[in-house]
């Protein structure tokens, strides 16, 4: 319509085509306000169902997790921190990888698996090596990088958010695999201690970098929901007397001395 005012007009006097510029301006702006009026109203639209389409995966480093939130001074709470993504969007899926020392009488991270496995977490473990290292000491060595990067390549293609809670840098070269496939990753760690938990160069690949301590409020788990440690029956076995003891399970290290 307005190309065709142009074409009428163009060649006569110049209040005339005056008058032309002045439909066109006023074409424009009625353009722009309608284009707003939709922008408006898919806005509207996003308000009411924010994260339908954001199809997010968790993938934690359970050693690497357990290490950092200690050294903030607390403990995560795996059930609040489950219900924190899957208001963020569609949780997918949520990975939880940790090595177990098979041999052990009793093992203080078994509690925390067996809850992860029944409280919707996917748990992926393998048997830690024993090894001696130079000077003689006998230690045993839990790594669980292939797995979670295998698994997060093979769902690359079915998430739109991949949230890696951990600071190890050796997992650098797959947050940016990750990133190629047209996936936004999100790390999870901490530059509040001294040294961070986060290499620099993982922290400097990721899409976007969330600092543990501010999630403390949200993930943390509350002191006073945890049961009081209780004494022991004199004449139980040593090994309930540690199960006894242990109140909450904490999580596990990927290198244990002996």
């Amino acid at each position: 319509m307005v190309t065709a005012v142009v074409q009428r007009q163009f060649p006569t006097a110049e209040g005339r085509t005056t008058q032309t510029k002045i439909s066109i301006l006023e074409t424009s702006r009625a353009a722009l306000e309608q284009r707003q009026k939709r922008f408006n109203k898919q806005e509207r639209e996003n308000e009411l169902m924010p994260f339908a389409s954001n199809k997010i995966a968790l993938f934690i480093d359970g050693a690497n997790l357990y290490a950092t939130a200690k050294t903030l001074g607390f403990d995560i709470d795996y059930k609040r921190l489950l219900l924190e993504f899957q208001a963020r969007g569609t949780l997918i899926r949520a990975f939880y990888y940790t090595a177990i020392v098979e041999d052990q009488e009793y093992s203080s991270i078994r509690p925390l698996i067996d809850w992860l496995d029944y409280n919707g977490y996917t748990v992926v473990t393998k048997a830690t090596k024993e090894f001696v290292d130079a000077s003689g000491r006998r230690k045993v060595k839990g790594n669980m990088d292939i797995e979670l990067a295998v698994d997060a390549m093979e769902l690359a293609e079915h998430i739109d958010q991949m949230v890696l809670f951990s600071g190890d840098g050796d997992f650098r070269s797959l947050v940016e695999a990750v990133q190629r496939r047209g996936v936004r990753v999100t790390v999870v760690s901490t530059i509040a201690s001294q040294p961070p938990m986060i290499a620099d160069e993982l922290r400097r690949q990721a899409d976007v970098f969330m600092d543990l301590v501010q999630l403390q409020s949200k993930l943390g788990r509350d002191p006073g929901e945890r049961a009081a440690p209780r004494e022991p029956r004199t004449h139980a076995p040593q090994f309930l007397q540690r199960s006894v003891a242990t109140v909450a399970p904490r999580g596990d290290d990927e290198d244990y001395d002996d």
